[in-house]
């Protein structure tokens, strides 16, 4: 088949692009970088006026007009490539808002997608109207908006997430699923929701090429390290604020057992580096499932503080651990990792278990076969 992977997240697309292309498909991915984290596509749209004195100007221009000159920019990006985004039997949205431009103009983009290729399908890996009209009306124990309920932040800090209430996100939501084959999901934060929907093809999970990623037995020296990496912007949307809170009632018991190694906003190449010589990685709070940079990380060895909820055991039929559930509350993170650093043997294990578990739920080989068989049948 030939194939179009529209939009990035995580890797989930270069991911799947490697496996699909090991099968003998011909793979093109199209994608604007996902902002600071740079990953890589063969067709790559760059997004202007994000920073400085030229930000000033776009939100100047969107004030007065209602101009958005990044979403512009991008349009004509991905139309001087035009003749190259035709006759593909799949093309697959990473998302509803693919490459992060305003409803109106992902309408243009997708038209044309629908108008001069086969089937068109949809990903649901990442916030959209779906998920978070779930999470908004409290249909998870918890969720990301828990940070706005509890009155942490306020609605207008948590715009990037509630605009896809909004109606003209609800038009482009409605707009897709009109033009789409079907939607498919990245894990279970997006399974649930979906799990009624007429067009819902089911949930397949993260693609992680271990092939590429070396697996390192847990050996703890003088100091076990733990690492937490913040996206800023995500900070109270993935719980980053539990994670400090419970690293600070750590560091007062056991300084001397212990490196806390914190960083931020780091490109995707560095971040991966950085958390190399950890056993312990915080990723995220408020989910039930891993996302991609959990899954990384368990497939390096490392015991992963994220969603692992018992709906995640249950999909999966587990008895061993293979992550540990971070819930949103500081001290019993804190339980959590207190006994692993009393109990470092734990550590070594619970490592093991995550590659295991990667290399059998997610090898991105089976999960190209997957995608594949959808795609064809559907």
């Amino acid at each position: 088949m030939k194939i179009l992977l529209v939009g990035e997240y995580s890797r989930l697309h270069n991911s799947l692009k490697e496996g699909l292309q090991l099968l003998g498909h011909q793979t093109t991915l199209i994608a604007a970088g996902d902002y600071f984290k740079n990953f890589p596509a063969d067709i790559n749209l760059y997004r202007k006026y994000d920073s400085g004195f030229s930000k000033k100007i776009k939100v100047g221009l969107y004030k007065l007009f209602g101009i958005d000159i990044t979403s512009l920019s991008l349009k004509k990006q991905f139309f001087k490539h035009r003749q190259k985004l035709k006759d593909y039997d799949v093309v697959q949205l990473i998302n509803e808002s693919p490459l992060g431009a305003t409803p109106k103009i992902e309408k243009q983009i997708i038209s044309f997608l629908k108008q001069y290729n086969n089937k068109l399908f949809l990903l649901s890996c990442g916030t959209d109207y779906i998920s978070v009209t779930y999470a908004y009306e409290k249909k998870f124990r918890y969720s990301i908006l828990l940070p706005l309920f509890n009155g942490k932040v306020t609605e207008k800090k948590f715009a990037p997430i509630l605009k896809y209430l909004k109606p003209e996100f609800k038009s482009l939501h409605d707009f897709v699923y009109e033009n789409i084959v079907g939607v498919i999901a990245s894990d279970l934060d997006y399974h649930i929701p979906l799990k009624e929907h007429p067009k819902y093809l089911g949930l397949i999970p993260n693609p992680i090429n271990t092939e590429k990623i070396v697996y390192t037995p847990n050996e703890i020296k003088k100091r076990i390290v733990i690492f937490h990496g913040i996206n800023r912007a995500n900070y109270l949307k993935k719980g980053n604020d539990y994670f400090d809170e419970a690293l600070k009632i750590i560091q007062k018991k056991y300084d001397d057992k212990i490196h806390i190694e914190i960083v931020e906003d780091l490109p995707y190449s560095h971040y991966i580096e950085t958390y190399n010589k950890a056993q312990i990685v915080l990723d995220q709070v408020l989910a039930y499932d891993q996302g991609y940079n959990a899954l990384e990380a368990m497939a390096k060895g490392k015991v992963v503080f994220t969603g692992a909820e018992i709906e995640f055991e249950l999909y999966y039929n587990l008895n061993k651990t293979v992550a540990i559930n971070a819930l949103p509350d500081a001290n019993k993170i804190a339980k959590k990792l207190e006994d692993l650093i009393l109990n470092p043997e734990k550590i070594t294990e619970i490592g093991r278990n995550a590659r295991d578990f990667v290399e059998k739920e997610h090898h991105f080989l089976s999960i190209a076969k997957r995608y594949c068989e959808i795609w064809e049948k559907t």
